[in-house]
């Protein structure tokens, strides 16, 4: 149970700092970002272990909290709202 816990709260938290760094506007409410911020962790810790072989971005993708595992969690949140900016534009 803590687990998830510690999960929803690293999502909110990358989430939240995705969309507050991100330029432009994003739309979605509390759940959206918690989301963003849960997928982007995975995402973030997954790329930046197979890429650097980091710990902290081991640890993102775990839940865990450390100032790395919000980084990574926080990049790989960017990355999303940029691949989903991408698939939803519009053609004008």
């Amino acid at each position: 149970m803590g687990n998830i816990i510690a999960w929803l709260v690293l999502g909110l938290i990358a989430g939240a700092l995705a969309k507050l760094f991100y330029p432009g506007t994003q739309g979605g409410g509390i759940v959206s970002t918690i989301i963003l911020g849960i997928l982007g962790a995975v995402v973030g810790g997954y790329l930046g272990q197979t890429l650097l072989g980091s710990g902290s971005a081991a640890a993102a993708s775990a839940g865990a909290f450390s100032l790395g595992s919000i980084l990574f969690a926080v990049l790989g949140a960017m990355l999303l709202i940029f691949i989903w900016g991408l698939v939803t534009r519009r053609s004008a």
